[in-house]
């Protein structure tokens, strides 16, 4: 669905698998945030088709944490024109996680082309802000495009929830330190690495809000 000029979401919406929302920046480089499993990516790819779009078409990939509902279908793009990126403390525990799997994973098939650490993020003239938010993982990130107050939070928050904290590299107290700071951006859209956008300013900050009072005392 288009959320505004130069931006569209495939909001997952199947109770049958666990994968997550993927956001096309489209204006005008092409940065598609959180493919998704690669096994479910014709999700993905049936709604790029949409908008006659093939992988070739992608300039960027950009995975918010190394969960593999997140970043899997990645590899997916290993022989186009696309970039892929992640922070380097979520790669290694990809690349720590590969020494006891075995064979079964290639993990040459997801070694990002460069990694992203906090700061701006520049191409074909799209700029994002690369914010560290541990918590859900060591090394979650949120995207943050300031000319459209859209801020990409990827499993560090959504509508009326957070990022479970229970998996390797989570931290509840990292967690609600992120939560707090991506709280001061100014933010007219939240769009979250599942569930539903929060739109309108007043509406983010009360997602905030209420994420905060109800949940910061489970974790």
């Amino acid at each position: 669905m288009k959320v505004y000029d130069g931006l569209h979401a495939f909001i997952w919406n199947s109770m049958s698998a666990n994968n997550c929302n993927t956001y096309l920046i489209d204006s005008p480089a092409r940065v598609l945030i959180d493919p998704g499993h690669a096994h479910l990516f014709e999700h993905v790819a049936s709604e790029l088709r949409e908008l006659g779009l093939q992988l070739s078409d992608i300039d960027l990939v950009v995975a918010t944490h190394a969960h593999p509902d997140h970043f899997e279908a990645a590899r997916l793009f290993k022989d186009t024109p696309a970039r892929f990126a992640m922070s380097a403390e979520d790669w290694h525990t990809i690349e720590e996680a590969a020494r006891y799997m075995g064979a079964a994973f290639d993990v040459e098939a997801y070694r990002p082309d460069f990694f992203l650490g906090s700061g701006n993020l520049a191409i074909k003239g799209v700029e994002l802000e690369v914010i560290h938010a541990p918590g859900h993982s060591c090394g979650s990130i949120a995207l943050y495009q300031q000319d459209k107050k859209a801020l990409f939070t990827g499993d560090v928050i959504f509508q009326d929830g957070l990022g479970r904290t229970d998996l390797p590299g989570g931290n509840g107290a990292q967690l609600k330190e992120s939560i707090k700071m991506l709280s001061a951006l100014e933010a007219e859209y939240l769009l979250p690495g599942h569930g539903e956008i929060v739109s309108g300013s007043a509406a983010v900050k009360a997602n905030f809000r209420r994420v905060e009072e109800f949940w910061f005392g489970y974790i």
